[in-house]
């Protein structure tokens, strides 16, 4: 039986997303936990949470599961999901500037200002509901999900990879971002694919299935 790790550092609605992945699981087990052990030994793990990033890091370096991601990161598919993509970068200016897990090289920004959109309309920070997300590359997670699928988002800042090649998906809130990045073995999102109806439980059934190959 395949497994599935939830990590689980106190942020985030964790209940949602396991759920999530039960629901569209065939015989895998999911399995949410903090013992950094227990997760090293799953077939898959994702990572998800909600919050800053400063506390982020600083739960993740005192449950030891920082080192452990970085041991991870390579070996196994892995998901990360709202923060957990930003968990996953070099480094975010939040929270005063924190350096992060080093899967991605390049940084987590806030949206720029002014916050107006294009067509003269203000621009709310966090962007926060439905948006469109276009795929960039082919890759086994859009299987079954249409282009221009919509997805649900809760963010005041966005990744911005150094590598472009590392972009699989972007979205338009005043300006064009990142919202889905890969590398290798990891696939990251920014927006809450638990949350998203049958695009988002597509997505988690196509991760379920995932080799972690391109």
């Amino acid at each position: 039986m395949a497994t599935v790790g939830i990590i689980d550092y106190g942020m985030g609605n964790l209940h949602s997303i396991a759920k999530a992945l039960r629901y569209v699981a065939s015989d895998e087990q999911i399995e949410v936990s903090f013992d950094p052990d227990t997760l090293a030994g799953m077939d898959r793990l994702v990572l998800p949470g909600v919050g800053a990033i400063g506390h982020c890091m600083e739960e993740l370096h005192r449950l030891e599961l920082d080192d452990m991601l970085r041991e991870q990161i390579g070996v196994k598919p892995l998901m990360g999901v709202c923060l957990g993509i930003e968990a996953l970068m070099t480094h975010s200016e939040e929270s005063g500037g924190v350096d992060c897990l080093g899967a991605f090289p390049g940084n987590t920004v806030h949206f720029a200002k002014p916050e107006v959109n294009t067509d003269g309309t203000r621009r709310k920070i966090p962007h926060m509901g439905w948006n469109q997300v276009r795929q960039e590359r082919h890759h086994p997670l859009w299987k079954d999900i249409a282009p221009e699928s919509w997805f649900y988002f809760v963010h005041s800042y966005h990744v911005v990879p150094q590598d472009r090649q590392h972009i699989a998906g972007t979205t338009d809130y005043g300006e064009r971002f990142a919202s889905v990045i890969l590398r290798d073995n990891v696939f990251a999102v920014q927006f809450h694919p638990e949350k998203s109806q049958s695009a988002g439980l597509q997505m988690l059934a196509n991760f379920l299935e995932w080799n972690g190959n391109a």
